[in-house]
């Protein structure tokens, strides 16, 4: 299992569609957005490849060095198979 952690999702959001618009979105819908992308990304290089699997967005994983915290409240917030 491979596990992703995002930690400049603001500053993608502001290069992709500047300072103001992202001065105006929440940073959890910037870190949706970023995940969301990188997942379709991945799934199109992996399938190409011809690897096979599952992918997912999670709510509640914290990766923190080299600990995995599992918070209340876990979720998936995105699903997709390959």
């Amino acid at each position: 299992m491979i596990v992703l952690k995002i930690s400049n999702s603001s500053e993608v959001v502001a290069s992709k569609v500047g300072k103001f618009l992202e001065f105006l979105t929440p940073d959890s819908i910037d870190q949706s957005t970023v995940e969301d992308q990188v997942i379709k990304k991945l799934v199109e290089n992996l399938a190409a490849e011809g690897i096979k699997g599952e992918i997912a967005a999670v709510q509640g994983i914290d990766l923190d060095g080299q600990d995995l915290k599992l918070h209340d409240g876990m979720k998936v917030r995105k699903h997709t198979s390959f």
